[in-house]
């Protein structure tokens, strides 16, 4: 000091001089040339230093499509910036990022030189179908089947609807419930299938998954429904009669009705009014306002021309008519299904059983067609638990059945377990052989236009009526 006095020791410190180094990039995510980078990734780069974090933004940070930039929200933590997209990258695309001079150190120093690196997102992988149940050309699938498929990937369920998912049989658009879980689509039939049918079903390109990208193309595959095998049904003795009147008799009410087989009833012969036997020439009650001929013979108890021989012929008739019935009733033949919620008008139906969910079947809504698909063995069962009605009133009111592709008349069959009314505005071609438990009915009285049953009319307890009918009992 200025009095001579010396430090006791030296004093030593140290400093360092300011970092003139420019600060590089040394890591990027994705890496440079990366490719099948996801669509949503967070582009990332780090730092040889820290950075100042003011000066790491849009402007500094940049991530192109092109001469496109993509709009994001910057970051900057320790020594790592990251550009999180407003939205997916797209698809098989090349970008592009760029950090430039801008960016500088904690000290102020700026890059160099802008880095830039480029990267390639994954190509867009549409989802698909990759099983179905049933499979596409699978055959005897159950009537009851519930329809699903599975993807490649979750799916959107908002996008899993009747719209996308669908069952068509031809051109008929099958109704049902559609609903989606996991990877699996499942359509549910409202009723059930028909028997030995193909149906298709498709999964549309609307179906998306969870990021939006659509299937690619529709998904179509087809399968066929199960063939109901119905065993050949046993009228018995009540094969030959066109109408059987149970112990109530037949009436006829009309100048041109004829009946091509027999008629029998357990009823005395006077509650067979308006005919005559074409066999033995025998007359039942005729007028000139009711004549009708049979030309197989009439079967009924006494009075003359009733005989006890006849009526015993009539009673085994009837327990023959009775163990059809019984024989063709859903208890017999179970797992009958609706195919148009009573309404059987307007419908092409393959062989099979079907049952009235209601309890009644009309066909008013046009003919039935019966498309025997070339067998010439097939049969269809229609069982009602009430009532069975053909047509409709006014004059165009009757309706028809339509055989096509070999169905016969003789293997068609109505379980009707009250009453059967056939085309009460007269006209019209009903099919098959009827055994209602309590009578058939055809036509109206002063109704001139012809109605014709292909078949048969059998009541196991009320009457049979007609009114210019004609009746054409099937051959065996």
């Amino acid at each position: 000091d200025l009095a001579g006095n010396a430090m006791v020791s030296n004093y030593v410190w140290t400093f360092t001089t300011l970092n003139v180094s420019a600060p590089t990039v040394i890591l990027t995510d994705p890496d440079d040339l990366e490719t099948d980078v996801a669509l949503n990734k967070v582009v990332t780069a780090t730092f040889s230093e820290p950075m100042d974090p003011l000066t790491i933004n849009e402007t500094t940070f940049t991530v192109q499509n092109g001469s496109n930039s993509i709009t994001g929200v910057i970051s900057y933590s320790g020594t790592t910036a990251s550009f999180d997209p407003s939205a997916n990258l797209l698809p098989n695309t090349l970008y592009t990022g760029t950090v430039t001079t801008g960016a500088m150190s904690t000290g102020g120093t700026p890059m160099a030189a802008n880095y830039t690196w480029t990267f390639t997102t994954v190509p867009i992988l549409a989802p698909t179908v990759i099983a179905t149940d049933p499979m596409d050309l699978d055959i005897n699938v159950a009537l009851d089947k519930v329809i699903s498929a599975d993807f490649s990937e979750e799916m959107n369920s908002s996008t899993i609807t009747t719209s996308t998912f669908t069952l068509m049989q031809g051109t008929t658009l099958i109704a049902g419930l559609v609903d989606y879980s996991g990877i699996t689509a499942t359509l549910t039939p409202s009723s059930d299938l028909l028997s030995n049918t193909t149906y298709t079903a498709t999964i549309t390109t609307g179906a998306e998954n969870l990021s939006g990208t659509p299937m690619a193309n529709d998904y179509v595959w087809t399968f066929t429904t199960q063939e109901i095998v119905i065993s050949p049904i046993d009228l018995g003795t009540a094969a030959p009669y066109g109408a059987f009147g149970g112990n109530a008799g037949i009436t006829n009410q009309g100048i041109n009705t004829i009946i091509n087989g027999g008629i029998a009833t357990t009823a005395a012969s006077t509650l067979v009014t308006g005919f005559h036997d074409g066999m033995t020439g025998d007359v039942y009650t005729e007028t000139p306002l009711n004549v009708g001929l049979v030309t197989d013979g009439i079967f009924a108890a006494p009075p003359f021309p009733g005989t006890t021989t006849n009526e015993a012929i009539a009673t085994q008739a009837l327990i023959d008519a009775n163990a059809a019935y019984i024989s063709i009733s859903p208890a017999i033949m179970p797992g009958g299904i609706d195919p148009g919620a009573g309404e059987l008008g307007g419908l092409t139906l393959a062989p099979g059983v079907y049952m009235s969910a209601s309890g009644t079947f009309n066909i008013s809504n046009g003919p039935l067609t019966l498309d025997a698909q070339g067998d010439p063995n097939a049969t269809w069962v229609f069982q009602t638990a009430a009532g069975l009605t053909v047509g409709i009133a006014g004059p165009t009111g009757a309706r028809s059945i339509i055989l096509t592709n070999g169905a016969l008349p003789k293997n068609v069959f109505w379980y009707v377990g009250s009453s059967a009314t056939i085309n009460g505005a007269g006209g019209g071609t009903m099919v098959g052989t009827i055994i209602a438990m309590a009578g058939v009915t055809f036509s109206t009285p002063d109704n001139m236009v012809q109605t014709v049953l292909n078949g048969r009319a059998l009541s196991l307890v009320a009457s049979v009526t007609m009114v210019n009918t004609t009746i054409n009992v099937p051959a065996p």
